[in-house]
């Protein structure tokens, strides 16, 4: 098998990938206005990407597995042992590229993460400060207010 199928099944993923962090940085500006619907409608969206990405991924593993016969797991950088060239370069930039934007992606939804997390604690401590807070509930005999036996009684010991 040539590494033509193997280029494009990458470059494919690249673009995906590329698109998918672009959604996510568009996301952190919904989150941080806190636009619900459009929230959604990007979830939407990236479970769209991610499912073209799985299609994408299971034919770069054949691929990986028709080129690297010799190997149980190829991975790409196993694939780029066994060419020479042009083609060998190519996928390395590929590769690189695919990997750094993976990279992007995952910091970029790490801070996504963080910002539903805190949107979610403020959300807890709005709801908290709204509800009633119940009375304590005590176990035992009721406890009286002490009176000054002195206040409003005739001291006949004076």
């Amino acid at each position: 098998m040539s590494a033509e199928l193997l280029i494009t099944t990458i470059e494919k993923l690249y673009k995906l990938h590329r698109s998918l962090y672009e959604m996510a940085v568009k996301k952190t500006e919904i989150i941080k206005v806190g636009d619900i619907e459009s929230l959604q409608n990007m979830v939407k969206e990236e479970n769209a990407h991610i499912s073209a990405i799985r299609k994408l991924e299971d034919v770069r593993q054949k691929s990986t597995i028709a080129i690297c016969q010799d190997r149980e797991n190829p991975t790409i950088s196993d694939c780029i042992e066994k060419f020479n060239g042009p083609e060998k370069d190519t996928l390395i930039k590929i590769s690189e590229q695919l990997t750094e934007t993976i990279l992007d992606l995952k910091e970029q939804n790490y801070l996504n993460q963080q910002l539903i997390h805190q949107s979610l604690q403020f959300v807890n401590m709005s709801l908290n400060l709204l509800r009633p807070q119940p009375n304590s509930i005590n176990y035992g005999p009721p406890t009286q207010k002490k009176t000054n036996s002195t206040s409003g009684f005739y001291n006949s010991q004076a």
